[in-house]
């Protein structure tokens, strides 16, 4: 038996609706035309994305570390730094600046709930 790797990521997020459009408008993502209940789904590739609100018992203002702490979330993006300029012009948190490495040029963000996400270009 062997693992093949992710096929699946969500996040866990306080408020569903404004996490949701959030993606959409902030990052362009499209939503799935299905979803389980108590989440939204987006149709990205490889692998699909989604919020969703909390599991049971989960408080998102009660956990320490905070949600996402210690998870390197990578999305892929046409331009980061059009995206970046874009994040900043809307008063989104940038936590690292656009930098060429490895990935093209990279730059993270913080999402409304706190993750931090990084933006990459590169192939």
């Amino acid at each position: 038996m062997a693992v093949s790797g992710p096929d699946f990521i969500a996040l866990q997020v306080r408020d569903l609706e404004r996490a949701a459009e959030f993606y959409e408008t902030r990052l362009g993502l499209r939503r799935a035309p299905a979803a389980p209940p108590g989440a939204v789904v987006f149709t990205t590739s490889p692998i699909p994305f989604a919020v969703r609100e909390p599991l049971p018992g989960v408080d998102l203002d009660q956990v320490s570390p905070p949600p996402g702490a210690g998870v390197a979330l990578w999305m892929h993006c046409d331009s980061a730094q059009e995206l970046h300029d874009a994040l900043v012009e809307a008063g989104i948190p940038i936590l690292r600046t656009p930098e060429p490495g490895p990935f093209g040029v990279s730059f993270t963000f913080e999402d409304p709930d706190g993750y931090a996400v990084t933006l990459h270009d590169g192939a």
